[in-house]
């Protein structure tokens, strides 16, 4: 296989119009970040991670600096990264002092256990040479502002390489003054996100709790064997919508085909691969009609 894919989202939510070209502008400029690894043969976790760390790195998304605060006044994340081709995984929950969550994630992913929380995550980061910061410094400005104050959004990315080679990954601030201690879905595999080489690969936005009792990525994945991406995304939706949840989700077939579905207002979303010849972002699944399978 010689064409790659990727596709990344900021989170499922309500956007304020005025907000709209510059969600769309984040998730443009992170889609080009793991473009640039996939040009050149990197494989598709690298590329995951590379643009993540650009949603984690923009403030205006609910990922690493900007993150939402808890009900303590502190910044908690989580993040996640699978790679598809040995089903290994990477998470880390609960991190105050990580700058990019999504970078210790994927450190994990060769190690043991797949899943860090807290001082244990963050000590494992300071072992593998991340280095970690004050907490304060997480904690943008924005974040204090009522505009965000019902914000629950993640950010994600799903990426198939020039080998064929599938990731999926989720980073997240979390909920809006959550308690303390408290991880939702983007950490679990089968919930927030999920990757096989042999399917695809889907991450998740929306509400946790919700996500969590319904294992939304594991009926995309199983729907996507079966059926156009579009489709597959809207039978997990389905579910969510059993327990009155609201979300999107994002994914890539073997063939690097598109979907994306949502049950909220928007969708902040961007999609690139060889067969492009610029990243297309979108707010809604409407705007990428034509782009997407099914």
């Amino acid at each position: 296989m010689s064409e790659w894919a990727l596709i990344v989202h900021g989170g499922a939510k309500t956007i304020d119009v005025a907000l709209h070209d510059r969600n769309r502008e984040g998730c443009r400029a992170a889609a080009a970040a793991g473009a640039i690894v996939l040009q050149f043969g990197g494989c598709a976790v690298a590329a995951v991670e590379a643009a993540i760390r650009v949603l984690e790195n923009d403030s205006i998304f609910n990922a690493g600096f900007g993150s939402v605060l808890n009900a303590d006044g502190a910044v908690e994340m989580d993040a996640a990264i699978m790679n598809g081709r040995d089903l290994s995984v990477g998470a880390v929950a609960g991190v105050r002092r990580i700058r990019n969550p999504i970078v210790a994630a994927r450190a994990l992913i060769p190690a043991r256990p797949v899943l860090l929380a807290g001082e244990g995550a963050e000590r494992f980061a300071e072992e593998q040479q991340i280095a970690l910061c004050d907490p304060a410094e997480m904690i943008a400005p924005d974040r204090m502002a009522s505009e965000y104050a019902k914000a629950h959004d993640t950010v994600g990315c799903v990426a198939i390489d020039m080998q064929g080679h599938i990731a999926a990954g989720t980073s997240t601030g979390g909920l809006p003054g959550k308690h303390p201690g408290r991880i939702g879905d983007s950490p679990l595999p089968g919930c927030g996100l999920y990757a096989d080489d042999g399917i695809g690969g889907v991450s998740l936005s929306g509400d946790g709790e919700m996500i969590i009792r319904t294992t939304i990525a594991a009926h995309v994945m199983h729907a996507l064997q079966a059926g156009p991406l579009c489709a597959a995304a809207e039978t997990g939706l389905a579910q969510l919508d059993r327990v009155g949840g609201e979300g999107g989700a994002i994914l890539i077939d073997r063939h690097g085909r598109f979907g994306v579905a949502h049950n909220s207002d928007h969708f902040a979303v961007a999609i690139h691969g060889s067969r492009l010849a610029e990243p297309h972002g979108a707010v809604h699944r409407q705007e990428l009609e034509g782009l997407l399978d099914g």
